[in-house]
């Protein structure tokens, strides 16, 4: 145990806290009553708006020091009440990574973002190289200490966030979905360094959409509408599928299947629940699937396409990919493995530095524009990146209008595109609408182009389980209405239960591209991917089948009872 919470009993207690900001009609906290243990973590799930980052917020004095709000209960870290107590006076107690990650990060190289808080919380210069290195190794980032934060992936940035916060090492730590850009592997690595923080008596307070994280949690709690609507051990809570469903979290695929099958406190490692199975004869007959629809003609045809920024990074070497009409692709692999990259030449967004990108016979670098963004239609990772209207409907009537499209035109075609992504709110400002609807609003401006080709830069990223689904949902009815699919995605059930076909790229390179079973069933390639395949399909694998989905396991289960 560390010196700060040597002798102390409970690092977080939270007592009968409510919060309720300036100007609210209801409470965004009401009545939550509970404790962690020192050298304890605790995951805290739930729907977007009930209350997760609230809490982190109250805890760490950010509500109502920056953030006005009315106060409730009490808060006591490692013993010590903090009402009243200023942000800056907690730093050595307690500290924070903020969902918006990038927010944290504004300094010219990796090295100096670490280096700061160290300066400023009276760290000695002499420990400062080791604590920075240390730091670094922990996230994976070690040899990026000269990088210019900006020029990072969205994943290494998170690295680099939560490498801040490790290094000033607080004896409690509130991290808000540490691993939301993570791919599979470097969750799993985060989440690896937790353990370790743990076991060196650190607290750790994590709020996850992923009930991976909470698998080896001391305490486990499901907030709904500003209350706790469960909490306790991790394995008890989420074997009650119901209960995280209500709550907005999505069961773990054990748990699912458990559930479906009749049987009772599943276990969450994937080895065990495959035993208990094969024990009780539930082994299951896979059907051939019915092959997937043919692609339709080339519409996009990429050929040598090579890619360096101007600081002298190769993203992208020699890749050739063709991408038919009525697609649904997943392009998939490691963070910095040049996904994003990719997709970006895809639209003109970027220019190739080798090699050709061809639409539909035309070379990509040689069309207008407003031409570009009618035929591939382009969301951002961060739907705020392409946000800015004062309206709903003037952010989707902004593309219209601005390729000369008459006025009877561009309101057909705004009514249209939020119906599709199921908008109703005309008049509102995007900036005030959650994360999910503003992703929707995100695409809906890119519909209202009608594109032919759609290519989202991880769609679900930061979006509670129901508004996952809602967007995928979406994807799907796009799809089977006959557009050509693209998405980047580190989500492994995403890619599973959506997608057709797979295009893993590592080092820049095109290391696959196929069909989803081959892929999820190579372990070798898995690992060399930093990829790991959902959680049913490692189950099914135990035994003797490669199953996608949930579904697609029990009903092979049934037919082999």
């Amino acid at each position: 145990m560390t010196r700060a919470t040597a002798g102390v009993a409970s690092a977080v207690t939270v007592r009968d806290l409510g919060c309720t900001y300036a100007g609210a009609t209801r409470p965004a906290l009401d009545g939550l009553t509970c404790e962690l243990p020192a050298g304890g973590l605790a995951v805290v799930m739930g729907a977007t708006g009930a209350g997760k980052s609230t809490l982190a917020r109250c805890l760490t004095r950010l509500v109502p020091c920056f953030l006005p709000a009315d106060l409730r209960g009490e808060i006591r870290l490692l013993g010590q009440p903090i009402d009243g107590a200023r942000v800056g006076a907690l730093a050595g107690t307690i500290g924070m990574v903020f969902q918006d990650f990038e927010a944290q990060l504004f300094s010219t190289d990796v090295t100096q973002e670490i280096v700061f808080g160290l300066e400023h919380t009276g760290v000695a210069p002499v420990s400062i190289p080791e604590r920075v290195a240390g730091a670094l190794s922990a996230v994976g980032l070690s040899g990026f200490e000269g990088r210019d934060p900006t020029t990072l992936s969205g994943g290494e940035k998170q690295r680099l966030a939560i490498a801040g916060l490790l290094a000033l090492r607080p004896p409690i730590m509130v991290l808000d979905e540490p691993t939301t850009d993570l791919d599979p592997t470097g969750r799993a690595e985060v989440f690896d360094v937790l353990g370790r923080l743990r076991a060196e008596g650190l607290s750790l307070v994590v709020i996850e959409h992923d009930t991976a994280a909470a698998v080896d949690a001391d305490l486990l709690v499901l907030l709904r509408d500003g209350r706790i609507a469960a909490s306790g051990p991790p394995p008890k809570l989420l074997a009650d599928v119901d209960a995280c469903l209500a709550a907005g979290v999505r069961p773990p695929d054990i748990c699912r299947v458990f559930a479906a099958l009749g049987l009772t406190e599943p276990p969450l490692e994937v080895a065990s629940a495959a035993g208990r199975l094969r024990a009780r004869g539930l082994v299951p007959a896979p059907v051939e699937p019915a092959p997937a629809p043919a692609a339709g003609p080339a519409i996009i045809e990429i050929r040598g396409l090579g890619h360096r920024y101007p600081d002298g990074r190769r993203a992208l070497a020699d890749v050739s990919l063709t991408i038919g009409r009525r697609e649904f692709i997943a392009l998939v692999g490691p963070n910095g493995s040049g996904k994003t990259t990719l997709a970006k030449h895809l639209n003109g967004l970027l220019a190739p530095t080798e090699g050709r990108v061809m639409l539909e016979g035309h070379d990509v670098a040689d069309l207008p524009l407003e031409t570009l963004a009618q035929r591939v239609g382009y969301v951002f990772q961060d739907p705020d990146h392409q946000l800015f209207a004062a309206s709903v409907a003037e952010e989707v009537a902004f593309g219209p209008r601005n390729v000369g499209l008459p006025a009877a035109e561009v309101e057909a075609r705004v009514a249209e595109a939020l119906a599709a992504v199921e908008l109703h709110e005309r008049d509102a400002d995007p900036f005030l609408l959650d994360k999910g609807a503003r992703q929707r609003l995100a695409v809906a401006a890119i519909l209202a182009l009608r594109p032919d080709v759609l290519v989202l830069d991880e769609p679900t990223t930061g979006l509670d389980f129901r508004e996952q689904e809602r967007m995928l949902d979406l994807l799907d009815r796009l799809h089977a209405a006959g557009r050509t699919v693209i998405i980047i995605t580190h989500t492994p059930w995403v890619i599973a239960e959506h997608a057709r076909r797979v295009v893993l790229l590592k080092g820049g390179r095109v290391r696959y591209d196929g069909p989803l079973r081959p892929f999820f069933a190579d372990d070798e390639l898995a690992a060399e991917a930093a990829f790991r395949p959902p959680e049913v399909t490692r189950l099914g694998r135990l035994l003797g089948c490669t199953p996608l989905s949930v579904a697609e396991l029990v009903a092979w289960i049934g037919r082999g009872a």
